[in-house]
């Protein structure tokens, strides 16, 4: 078996494009900012994270997931793992379980879930799909199961494939989710699959024996999407949480008990929308729940495009309950010990009114106007943490951009109290001037309140920056424009703004 350690290895194949495509001028405005390998947001070598399957286990978690390459062949997507008990060192374990043939129903595999039961085996539901089969007269996508006594070698129990019901379609029939029910004192399985007539729901079968199934019908039918994809289903302090994912986006619902009634929160999307964070599953490691799922790889890794593809890096936010039983998320909390080195940075050029303090910049600006302060190069790796205040419909941020060019063509990483949201628009304005008259394409919302104080934490690790307010939001990016020696610069936009409390923190 492959076992490597992400914090020693490269990402060769990321890193070899971005160097690549380095112009001469580039490397020497980059001098002094060197790429890192992914450490916090691994990937395995030579392929990319899709679809995550957590799941506790001795003390650790073991993040199965779908194995994307950009050579798919007829048989693609096994399932590999990764570990990690601190989510900044993770562990590469290799392949698990291995795609069938193409007579078999798993040719390609789907994203499933892993369960120990009370038998003292782990359990792996997952998704069976062959594209052939449907040409055939058969269904396309079945529900398949393997089993293990020490989570690392599987074994297929390739008698045992469960089908859509009857009405229900044979070619959207995927992403289960083993778990018990105390309640009906059976194992339930979760299923994305769609009504014939209505549109996606999460149906729901139960069982004794883990063999076999009975359908129960729907769970979860709001009937407004194509398909609820990876649904994923558990409790937090009274309440419980149903997550799935479509239209490139991660959204949740509540109910009262595991049956229901789920109800959609007029705002249930924790992170942003195309394909910034997708196909979330959670699991519990030592008493808090995080959130496993992945940044989509950039179209074009020379410039912030805008448009994300599917899979590319793990990406995982914890979890945190609100007293009125909203969700939101923040940095998991132990990554905090990776950023062990206070970094200093001393104020550069400014423009525009700029006031600075003890760790502090009052910017003000008029309509039509702008201020900013450079905060000197970015760092590779960085945690910046501030609390910042905005004035009425202000927009103000965090701004990267070519040092020696006095703040022409930065680009806006923006907290919008005029929009009530939190966007990265770099690929679309050509830079930060006109930010005040744009649209956000990819988004989170937020809402701002003039006069209120917000607690902005920022995580950057080469062109990936997440962007955490109040343990409510996030907003994960890929900003390719804040590499290669950019630097990061505060602005705030026809508004007064206050960044207080600045700190920067980097890995020893």
């Amino acid at each position: 078996m492959k076992k490597r350690n992400v914090a020693f290895a490269c990402c060769a194949g990321v890193l070899a494009l971005l160097v690549s495509c380095a112009s001469t001028d580039e490397a020497a405005e980059a001098e002094g900012f060197k790429t890192v390998e992914h450490v916090l947001y691994p990937t395995p070598d030579d392929a990319f994270v899709a679809d995550v399957m957590p799941i506790e286990n001795n003390g650790k978690l073991d993040l199965y997931y779908l194995y994307e390459t950009t050579h798919n062949i007829q048989a693609y997507h096994p399932i590999h793992k990764f570990s990690t008990d601190n989510f900044y060192k993770y562990e590469d374990e290799g392949l698990a379980v291995p795609t069938g043939i193409a007579t078999e129903p798993d040719v390609a595999i789907g994203t499933g879930s892993f369960y120990k039961a009370k038998d003292g085996l782990f359990h792996c539901f997952y998704t069976g799909h062959n594209d052939a089969f449907a040409a055939q007269g058969k269904p396309k996508e079945c529900i398949l199961h393997a089993v293990s006594r020490d989570a690392i070698t599987w074994e297929k129990r390739k008698d045992e494939v469960l089908y859509a019901p009857e009405g229900y379609s044979n070619n959207d029939f995927r992403d289960p989710q083993l778990l018990w029910s105390d309640d009906e004192n059976c194992y339930w399985l979760l299923v994305a699959t769609r009504e014939e007539a209505n549109g996606g729901i999460v149906a729901k079968f139960t069982s004794t024996d883990l063999k076999n199934w009975t359908f129960k019908g729907p769970l979860y039918a709001p009937h407004k999407q194509w398909m609820l994809e990876c649904p994923d289903l558990f409790k937090m302090g009274d309440k419980y949480y149903l997550f799935f994912s479509w239209d490139c986006v991660t959204y949740y619902a509540v109910g009262k008990t595991m049956n229901g009634p789920f109800t959609a929160p007029k705002d249930n999307v924790l992170d942003g929308t195309n394909f910034i964070f997708y196909a979330a599953k959670t699991a519990e490691l030592k008493g808090k729940r995080y959130l496993c799922g992945w940044l989509g790889r950039s179209q074009d890794e020379n410039f912030d495009s805008g448009k994300y593809q599917w899979a590319g890096n793990m990406l995982i936010h914890q979890l945190v309950q609100h007293e009125d039983g909203s969700l939101g998320v923040k940095m998991p909390e132990s990554i905090a010990d990776y950023f062990s080195v206070k970094k200093e940075f001393t104020p550069g050029k400014t423009e525009g009114n700029v006031i600075s303090g003890n760790n502090s910049f009052q910017l003000s600006a008029k309509k039509g106007e702008k201020s900013a302060v450079s905060l000197g190069n970015r760092e590779s790796t960085m945690l910046l943490e501030c609390d910042v205040t905005i004035g009425d419909n202000g927009i103000a941020g965090f701004a990267f951009g070519n040092p020696k060019k006095a703040f022409k063509n930065y680009y806006a990483l923006a907290l919008d109290a005029k929009r009530n949201c939190i966007h990265y628009e770099g690929y679309k304005l050509g830079g930060f001037e006109n930010i005040v008259s744009s649209d956000p394409i990819a988004q989170t919302k937020f809402t701002f309140k003039p006069g209120e104080k917000h607690h902005v934490t920022i995580v950057a690790e080469n062109e990936i920056v997440i962007l955490y307010i109040d343990d409510a939001k996030v907003l994960s990016s890929r900003i390719y424009n804040s590499i290669n020696g950019a630097d990061l610069a505060l602005f705030t936009a026809e508004s007064d703004a206050t960044f207080e409390n600045i700190s920067m923190k980097v890995p020893q």
